[in-house]
């Protein structure tokens, strides 16, 4: 358990960095719904990611309003991995 990252463990978050392993970026709004959780629940996830250099956010316009894209840093996908090969080796006889 000690292999376990309590930054990415908590299921929200690791539902972000999940999402944004397969993606270069993602907006705010997709991955608020993908969720299913509020702007203020979401953006306190992103908000502990990014204190710890997981995640990297960036506002650009679209259609003349701007909005919010997130993407995993190296270093977040480095965290990310390692935190599902310790939940491998937990469930893993």
């Amino acid at each position: 358990m000690d292999d376990l990252d309590p930054i990415i463990h908590a299921p929200n978050r690791l539902k972000i960095c999940a999402m944004l392993a397969t993606s270069a970026e993602l907006d705010f709004r997709l991955i608020k719904g993908e969720l299913d959780v509020s702007d203020s629940v979401l953006s306190k996830q992103l908000k502990s990611l990014e204190d710890a250099d997981y995640i990297r956010t960036r506002k650009r316009p679209h259609n003349g309003r701007p909005r919010t894209w997130v993407s995993l840093t190296k270093k977040g996908l480095s965290a990310f991995e390692a935190h599902v090969e310790a939940l491998k080796a937990i469930i893993e006889p």
